[in-house]
């Protein structure tokens, strides 16, 4: 069965998450704190991640940004209690896969858990295969990306746009379907979200990111990814 780390401070939130993850037959492992959960990540394999944003020490926000530095895929649900769109914007681009907000039913988080799951572990259609998008060598299976000899940092989230438009290579990808099949949202929090994802890319992607070829907008439509 996965295994999936709570990092959680509040002990009766903790124990209840942990008490009903087993139940449904998940192994699962605490962490207490923002130092604690980070170095449990770093040093063990998780296939999944609930990850509290008010914690002791590093906030949740911190220990996503540190994990996604280092190039870890695993996937991250955050655990908030703010109900701000700034703060679910925030963690969506610091490489959260999706967030809750308390208080959530449990029904609720284990849908959420199931369904990020089920993507991660059916892969996607050109994993194990390498690809040339603009500058960029990709290894979809292994989450690396060159430009030559040298090794481009992409966050997991990165990786799974580029998957994702070229998967729907020459067609016309909006906002609202990036959202909906990439982080999986009933109600999208905002398409600035997909745009500042995209800004990012094509610093990497392009040639010349002010004039670009290969992602291109597709005014009052979306993105095109041109090969």
């Amino acid at each position: 069965m996965p295994k999936i780390l709570i990092v959680e401070d509040e002990p009766a939130m903790q124990m209840g998450l942990k008490d009903n993850l087993e139940f449904e037959g998940y192994t699962v492992e605490t962490a207490d704190d923002g130092n604690n959960g980070l170095e449990m990540i770093l040093t063990n394999v998780y296939d999944l991640v609930l990850l509290d944003v008010m914690l002791p020490n590093m906030s949740g926000f911190d220990v996503c940004k540190s994990v996604r530095s280092k190039q870890i895929g695993t996937p991250i649900i955050l655990l908030t209690a703010k109900g701000e769109e700034i703060d679910k914007v925030l963690g969506l681009e610091l490489g959260a896969d999706d967030y809750i907000t308390k208080p959530f039913g449990v029904r609720e988080l284990l849908a959420r858990i199931k369904a990020i799951l089920r993507r991660s572990q059916a892969g996607n259609e050109v994993r194990g295969h390498q690809l040339t998008i603009g500058r960029l060598a990709l290894d979809f299976e292994s989450y690396v990306a060159h430009e030559g000899e040298l090794e481009v940092k992409l966050s997991h989230k990165e990786f799974e746009i580029l998957n994702y438009l070229f998967n729907h290579r020459n067609q016309v990808v909006s906002r609202y379907d990036l959202l909906e099949d990439i982080w999986g949202y009933e109600e999208q929090p905002t398409t600035r979200t997909v745009d500042n994802f995209i800004v990012r890319l094509r610093q990497k992607v392009e040639t010349n990111p002010n004039s670009p070829k290969t992602i291109i907008t597709v005014h009052g439509s979306g993105y095109k990814l041109i090969l």
